[in-house]
């Protein structure tokens, strides 16, 4: 693989994952377009690349056409609001960005001859029937949930993807990206990880939907980068899952954090939401067999780092309790 000169288009570029994305692939030599709209992604995740000559950076919302002067070697598509908290908001931006906005970079991706990588999810597979979940799962999705218009939006996705792929022969790589925390997450974005911790630093009793024994599986952020920079170089086309495989309940996270933050906090049930899936762990053996990846970073090193991440942010944004990117301007259209 050859990186000189050679230009990759992040989307999302602002979010959680695709600023981490940036930091990785300009290191490694590329030339870094960056794009977001800030529907949720935050400017300060990027603030560090200012000035950087090998990153550049355009305010743009895929679901419009998409232009760009100059060759595209590789896409990396990772705009879309991605938690539960964004789907109740603008569920109708939701949408579009899988399908409106997918299409728009799949057709600038053949029109640069460029590979591109989608950011699929493991919430393509709904509240699993099958454990734990391979890539040969079809899942269990209720398509007018509150969640179909995540999961259905990227299920739409792959068959975009890969509809391009058979009919153009398009380049494409598909990541079926587990749960993934680390810095730079939204404090207060609804997912599990940032809401214990911010619950925990404020003071605050941690909310546990329904019995607490669901389960997730939880892959620290340089470890997805890593499967996601293998994925991209790979010559596989079909969907890989990319996550941590060590499963535990949600009730024994939270006790984790308590032990962990050294809080007074106490352990709050609540009514479990409705289509929130019971049981998620990756099987990620087509990823250890193809990329010759798996995670190496362990819980308990990659919370703690997540942790300080959030235990320095100003005292004001860690009150904050709604997310200032959702303003007027993001209402549904």
């Amino acid at each position: 693989m050859t990186n000189k000169n050679q230009r990759v288009l992040i989307t999302g570029a602002a979010g959680f994952l695709g600023s981490h994305l940036c930091d990785r692939f300009v290191s490694e030599g590329f030339h870094v377009i960056g794009m977001d709209n800030f529907i949720t992604g935050h400017k300060a995740n990027l603030e560090h690349l200012r000035g950087n000559p090998n990153f550049e950076f355009f305010e743009h919302d895929i679901t419009n056409f998409i232009k760009i002067e100059g060759p595209i070697d590789y896409i990396m598509h990772f705009a879309s609001p991605a938690s539960p908290i964004d789907y109740v908001k603008i569920p109708i931006q939701t949408l579009k960005v899988g399908s409106l906005g997918t299409h728009n970079l799949l057709g600038l991706a053949k029109a640069k001859g460029a590979r591109i990588l989608i950011a699929s999810t493991s919430e393509i597979y709904g509240d699993p029937l099958v454990h734990p979940q391979s890539e040969t799962y079809f899942g269990n999705v209720n398509t007018i949930g509150p969640r179909g218009v995540y999961d259905e939006a990227k299920r739409f996705q792959e068959s975009l993807v890969m509809a391009y792929h058979r009919v153009h022969g398009l380049e494409t790589r598909i990541a079926r990206i587990f749960n993934t925390y680390g810095p730079r997450m939204r404090l207060n974005d609804g997912r599990v990880v940032p809401a214990f911790i911010g619950q925990a630093l404020r003071g605050e009793d941690l909310t546990v939907f329904g019995d607490g024994k669901q389960t997730r599986s939880f892959c620290y952020v340089d470890d997805m980068i890593e499967g996601l920079y293998r994925l991209l170089f790979s010559n596989y086309f079909e969907p890989v899952n990319l996550g941590n495989p060590d499963e535990l309940t949600i009730l024994d996270f939270a006790h984790e954090i308590l032990e962990l933050s050294k809080s007074n906090s106490k352990i709050r049930y609540m009514e479990l939401t409705e289509n929130d899936p019971l049981q998620r762990q990756p099987d990620i053996r087509l990823a250890q067999d193809l990329l010759d990846w798996k995670p190496v970073i362990s819980r308990k090193v990659g919370i703690s780092n997540t942790f300080t991440y959030f235990a320095a942010l100003p005292r004001e944004q860690l009150l904050r309790k709604e997310h200032k990117d959702f303003t007027s301007r993001n209402k549904e259209k």
